[in-house]
């Protein structure tokens, strides 16, 4: 599904994070990128994500070179198939948490069959997670593990092939850390998502599928 080759990225002020990086993600996998702060790995996943461009190198998506494409094109390939989750939920205090999941929905104009369709699938994702009886309670009413589903069942309304989650646990306790884990699991087995996950956690990394290490600009395995 993904292939990244040769993969550089350097900043001014740090140097080299990503020297010649290779990787694949194929359908459904499951994969952990563990390494110190400041490896490089959040750089990595906006890569992918077309949020920053690297020096060089490149990556196919489904057989296509992404870093060639435009903004809007860029735009169209992040909304249809990538879903972001961050240790930060950004959901927006202002909208309801159904309110909050159907944003992304907005940008990708759906015609009435397919609109209907996302949103029966965020109520079925929504049952799945257990927020189902949150939908018209705010953001400042709900629990931070509450607000992380609420956030992963957001990235993945648009049905996207691969989820890229940067430190999805870090502001949870142990047992909500563990609980979203297995969630992130248990989805990516019932509807063949790809995972890439980035965690410092190593009991979240553990139950990937593959463990990545990235240390020196490079990936290797654990």
């Amino acid at each position: 599904m993904l292939k990244i080759s040769n993969l550089t990225k350097s900043f001014r002020q740090r140097g080299v994070v990503l020297d010649g990086l290779d990787l694949e993600v194929g359908e459904g996998e499951s994969i952990s990128v563990t390494g110190p702060s400041g490896s490089g790995k959040t750089t990595l996943l906006n890569i992918i994500g077309l949020l920053d461009r690297p020096d060089g190198g490149s990556i196919l998506y489904q057989g296509r070179n992404i870093l060639t494409y435009d903004q809007k094109d860029s735009a169209y390939y992040r909304n249809r198939n990538i879903g972001f989750v961050f240790q930060d939920h950004l959901l927006l205090p202002y909208l309801t948490v159904s309110e909050n999941i159907l944003l992304p929905l907005i940008p990708s104009k759906p015609d009435d069959r397919e609109y209907n369709d996302r949103v029966r699938y965020a109520e079925e994702l929504m049952r799945r997670t257990g927020i189902h009886n949150l939908a018209g309670k705010y953001p400042y009413v709900i629990s931070a593990g509450e607000a992380q589903r609420t956030a992963l069942v957001r990235a993945l309304v648009n049905k996207p092939h691969l989820l890229l989650a940067d430190e999805p646990t870090g502001a949870l306790d142990r047992k909500n850390a563990g609980n979203l884990g297995d969630l992130l699991l248990s989805l990516n087995k019932e509807y063949g998502i790809g995972l890439l996950i980035v965690t410092h956690s190593e009991e979240l990394a553990g139950k990937m599928s593959t463990r990545l290490r990235l240390s020196e600009g490079k990936l290797q395995r654990v």
